[in-house]
């Protein structure tokens, strides 16, 4: 299980880089994707870079989800930390690619959505799990 989740957030990062990198930031070359999601990704920019880092703040916690079991707040926040840390390091990779690609300028608010992403998944994640583990406690009684 370990195994898929960390295969699925190298999808994700490869996905990042892979459009992040491309020559023009306009999407319309890319025909494989459906027009709606084209329009959308043409309209809302910065808010298209928060919504595949909100897939990797979750899947990063998910992963890291047995190395906080039965242990102290602090630990749980250490991994949220380093999980926001991975995100942020990723999105400011794929921004300073595009200093190298000539139609592309990196965006500081590209590196502010995808962080922000990342720690919108993070924390829909805790959720989850609090109101699940909630959930457990009161079917138990």
């Amino acid at each position: 299980m370990k195994t898929i989740l960390l295969l699925l957030v190298v999808a994700c990062i490869s996905a990042v880089f892979y459009f992040s990198w491309l020559p023009s930031p306009n999407l319309d070359q890319e025909t494989y994707l459906p027009n709606w999601l084209l329009n959308w990704s043409n309209i809302y920019y910065n808010l298209r870079t928060a919504v595949p880092f909100f897939a990797i703040g979750f899947l990063l916690e998910e992963a890291k989800l047995d190395k906080i079991i039965r242990r102290s707040y602090a630990s749980s926040f250490r991994v949220f930390m380093q999980n926001t840390a991975i995100s942020a390091a990723v999105v400011c990779v794929a921004e300073g690619g595009q200093f190298v690609l000539q139609n592309r300028n990196p965006d500081l608010m590209d590196v502010f959505f995808g962080t922000a992403g990342s720690i919108m998944g993070s924390m829909v994640y805790y959720l989850l799990h609090y109101f699940i583990n909630i959930k457990r406690i009161i079917d138990a009684k």
